[in-house]
């Protein structure tokens, strides 16, 4: 097999025919901008309006939902402006360099940067090129209070270009990969809607099928008085602490080093943002730092609700894990079955947050209140005729998370090979094809 022949460059070893250039280079670059707050008329419009927080949590190479919106009067009143489709947006404060495109035109704040790639470099291109180079950010980073990305940034991040029919051929490797996992994903918002609505339907409307295989409230199913209203006969209300064990997470001593590793999943707020299991984690703990706070341990689809900040996140461990103190977490009862609590938490998330209102800056919901939340409880026989049909969606929603998490392995292993020209496109196909 012919070897790709390489030069020495100010970036590193590179293949001959690939050039040089800097992001400011290949792209346009646009600040973002917020429209006053205070003006009304700004806010709640249609125009999706991105913050570093919408990119950061988002889970695939697009951001298809912001937290709020503004109004052409707010783009056309304040230094926000409005890009067109696959502008890629790269965060500049706080958490810096996390990335996504546009997936139709929309606006962003001044956390983030846009970048509209050049005639000379596919938008997708760009995009897995800049994922490729986060890492080298902090080295080209200005800033004391905040790591912050500039305009001087882009003039002095270097990368190296293919000809653009490489560059078509390298994102379609990458982009058949990540499409499948978008792909996974919007089948999981599908089971979930499913899963949501016969939670509905057994636990609002009551309508379970009875012994007769009848909708049990429409067909006369006895009902009786409870704290939360009308419950078929046999149900009961218990307090969150009553079906299983509640625990506030934990972080252990930052001061010492070896609490950290890559060995124990530990979970923060945005690792549960649009999340049914969290299956990573932007921080891990040491076996020693696990065990430093043993009794902080959770297991496997345990319920984790966040409760100070950002009240009313749900999320299902994957594997054993811990959390920080803005999260309790349900260890359920062994007649509890998990994914019902998953339901009822994220049924009672307005609850949360309204709860966590304190009158101060941060909302902040205790253990202890928590603990006291009141959810219904079926009897057993029907505890078990809902676990059996909610199981298979949750199996299936596992399945595609596992499926994606492989997926993106495979994609993190080639992104730095293929974007280094350490492996050609054909000598990729040839090796596939065997």
């Amino acid at each position: 097999m012919k070897q790709s022949k390489f030069r020495e460059t100010e970036i590193g070893k590179i293949p001959e025919s690939w050039e040089i250039k800097s992001i400011s280079d290949v792209s346009e670059i646009y600040l973002g901008g917020t429209p006053m707050t205070t003006v009304k008329e700004y806010w709640d419009g249609d125009i999706k309006w991105a913050s570093a927080k919408d990119v950061a949590s988002c889970s695939s190479r697009y951001i298809h939902e912001t937290e709020r919106k503004i109004t052409q009067k707010g783009v056309e009143n304040s230094a926000a402006k409005i890009l067109p489709k696959n502008t890629l947006v790269i965060t500049s404060r706080g958490t810096v360099g996390k990335i996504a495109l546009l997936p139709e035109p929309m606006s962003f704040n001044q956390t983030c940067y846009g970048l509209k790639a050049r005639k000379e470099v596919s938008p997708l291109y760009l995009y897995y090129k800049l994922k490729d180079s986060v890492a080298r950010f902090e080295s080209v980073s200005y800033g004391t209070v905040f790591e912050t990305i500039t305009i001087r940034t882009f003039e002095e991040l270097k990368i190296s270009i293919p000809a653009f029919s490489e560059q078509l051929n390298i994102i379609k490797i990458l982009s058949d990969l990540d499409s499948k996992i978008e792909l996974n994903n919007e089948m999981n918002k599908t089971l979930e809607a499913i899963g949501q609505a016969l939670f509905k339907h057994w636990f609002v409307d009551f309508e379970f099928s009875n012994e007769k295989g009848k909708p049990y409230k429409s067909s006369g199913g006895e009902m009786v008085d409870s704290e939360l209203g009308e419950i078929p006969k046999g149900w009961s209300v218990r307090e969150i602490k009553d079906c299983g064990e509640v625990v506030c997470g934990k972080t252990p001593s930052t001061r010492q080093k070896d609490n950290y590793g890559d060995d124990i999943a530990f979970i923060t707020i945005p690792d549960m943002r649009n999340q049914i299991f969290v299956v990573t984690t932007g921080r891990k703990l040491s076996h020693v730092g696990a065990k430093s706070q043993k009794k902080k341990e959770l297991p496997p689809l345990s319920v984790c609700v966040s409760c100070i900040a950002t009240p009313g996140l749900v999320s299902l461990t994957y594997k054993r894990s811990h959390t920080n103190q803005q999260i309790n977490s349900i260890l359920c009862n062994e007649n509890i079955d998990p994914y019902l609590m998953y339901y009822f938490m994220v049924n009672k998330s307005d609850q949360i947050k309204t709860m966590g209102l304190g009158g101060t800056a941060t909302l902040n919901l205790n253990t202890g209140d928590f603990s006291k939340i009141k959810v219904i409880v079926p009897a057993k026989i029907d505890m078990l005729g809902f676990g059996k049909l909610i199981h298979p969606i949750f199996d299936g929603i596992l399945g595609n998370v596992e499926e994606s998490l492989n997926l993106s392995k495979i994609c993190d292993s080639l992104l730095p090979r293929l974007m280094s020209g350490r492996i050609r496109v054909k000598d990729l196909t040839k090796k596939l094809n065997g």
